[in-house]
């Protein structure tokens, strides 16, 4: 097939790189477009951009000239977004007025009614209300999201105890990588010997954007799945790789055996299976007691399989378990990948 010409929006940042990494020869995409802020329009992207990957970067990125975020620029039938938000709540729309597939991994539009957040593996079907967001915005483009980073692993792993068993309550704790905060994010006297026990907004992301995404697509309405999470999330001194601890109720019993299984069992939906980006497994279990570990486990399957370990009964809920994800791939990057990938094969674009 030929490629499909693509955008990526702030690309010198640590998202936008891995947009650049991820996006070197795609099957099926072919970077035409980088943007930047205003400081580095007009600049070649390899004098622009302070490449923080230990991949090297590639040789058609260095030379490509950063433009300004804006639909006269920005002609692409999809376009990857790896906006701040408050920069993404317009330009996002500009773009997907003007005909424009934004692909995004900013937190803008993730809870408006008529946006999906996806998880190809989880919730394929939701891509639907994509036709009534552009019937109701008048948009000949659209805007479709990923998950928050920390809520894409736990979220998978959910997915295949709430198919099987129903999930009534979680309680999950996070250890979250400083490449969540972007470059330089947080300063290296905070972080060292240190774990921050805050970051803002982030508790009531995992709080509310799992029960979205497990909820139930009803023609024009995406209703929330009934489960409650409560969540305290943490930034740790690990450079990649999301981890988890999850305390699980369920509205059916299931021995930690019999959900390893199910989970090792889980399948993602038959329309995303042959994507290029669809992760084999969805989901590894496992059985070693000090796994997962971010530095050995995050990069398996490319950073897009979720990775669970140290399953067990637990003795207030039903389980707990830890679930590992890479944050940049899975949970940015190359999420929003997929989820064009899976808009191409739907017709969307």
């Amino acid at each position: 097939m030929r490629k499909i010409p693509v955008s990526i929006l702030g690309a010198t940042g640590t998202v936008g790189q891995r947009f650049v990494q991820l996006l070197d020869g795609h099957p099926w995409f072919e970077v035409v477009t980088l943007t930047g802020s205003d400081r580095s329009v007009g600049m070649k992207y390899a004098e622009a951009c302070h490449w923080v990957l230990s991949a090297p970067m590639p040789e058609w990125a260095r030379g490509m000239t950063i433009v300004e975020t804006d639909p006269k620029t920005v002609q692409t039938p999809i376009a990857f977004s790896a906006l701040p938000a408050k920069t993404a709540w317009e330009a996002e729309a500009q773009l997907a007025q003007s005909g424009v597939l934004v692909c995004s991994n900013a937190s803008a539009y993730r809870m408006q009614p008529d946006v999906p957040i996806l998880l190809p593996e989880v919730n394929a079907d939701h891509i639907a209300i994509l036709e009534h967001q552009r019937k109701r915005r008048e948009w000949s483009g659209g805007i479709i999201t990923n998950s928050n980073c920390t809520c894409t692993g736990m979220t998978i792993a959910l997915k295949a105890l709430h198919d099987a068993f129903g999930v009534e309550k979680v309680f999950a704790v996070s250890m979250q990588a400083i490449s969540g905060a972007g470059y330089p994010g947080v300063a290296s006297l905070d972080i060292c010997d240190n774990i921050l026990p805050y970051i803002a907004g982030e508790d009531e992301k995992v709080e509310q954007e799992p029960l979205k995404i497990l909820g139930s697509l009803n023609g024009s309405e995406i209703k929330f799945a009934p489960l409650v999470i409560s969540a305290q999330t943490n930034r740790v001194p690990v450079t990649e790789g999301h981890t988890v601890c999850l305390n699980v109720k369920l509205n059916s019993k299931a021995s930690a055996e019999v959900a390893k299984q199910v989970m090792s069992a889980y399948r993602p939906p038959e329309v995303c299976r042959d994507l290029p980006f669809t992760p084999k497994p969805v989901i590894r279990v496992l059985e070693e007691v000090d796994r997962p570990q971010p530095r050995l486990d995050r990069d398996f399957g490319n950073g897009m399989v979720t990775t669970v370990g140290k399953v067990r009964s637990d003795p207030i809920f039903d389980l707990k378990f830890v679930v590992l994800s890479h944050n940049t791939v899975r949970g940015a990057a190359g999420g929003s990948i997929y989820n064009a990938e899976l808009a191409v094969a739907q017709g969307y674009v």
